[in-house]
């Protein structure tokens, strides 16, 4: 069966927690500043802008991380369906220490380009490269990766 859940990987709700609330943070603080400072006008816009984009980025992972991350015997896939990748799309996985991956994850590399996509704190998806992981625990996507790894297609073939 393709669509039996094998792992599930949730965002951990203290990393969730600490993640959208740094977030909100620098976005409250920089909208402040920018309508309270002094500044030269060009300054002020910055300022607001900036902040608007993190209490932007904040509500996108406060809604990105209710989500989870299913591994299926035929691929990943987000909790509401989106598929992340097709197993028989990865050319590699990466989980070393010097890889450029999200925080307690790992990285697959397709064979096939896929669309852009992004679930901040949980997954990214850009051309040819998937990150997953971010504010999840490092078990859970260890456990993940271990499972993914035993599923992939071996580079001999």
């Amino acid at each position: 069966m393709s669509d039996e859940t094998l792992v599930t990987v949730e965002a951990s709700i203290g990393r969730r927690f600490m993640g959208v609330g740094i977030l909100l943070a620098l976005g409250v603080m920089l909208l402040y500043l920018g309508m309270t400072l002094p500044a030269d006008p060009l300054g002020r816009v910055f300022l607001i802008v900036f902040g608007a984009l993190a209490v932007w980025g904040a509500d996108a992972m406060r809604r990105a991380t209710s989500s989870s991350i299913e591994l299926r015997r035929d691929g990943l896939y987000d909790q509401d369906g989106t598929l992340i990748a097709r197993i028989d799309n990865i050319k590699r996985m990466d989980r070393g220490i010097l890889a450029f991956k999200p925080s307690n994850g790992f990285i697959l590399l397709l064979t096939e380009p896929m669309p852009r996509a992004w679930r901040p704190g949980l997954w990214w998806r850009f051309g040819r490269r998937v990150g997953v992981g971010g504010v999840t625990s490092a078990g859970m996507t260890k456990g993940m990766s271990e499972i993914l790894s035993t599923l992939m297609p071996s580079e001999a073939d």
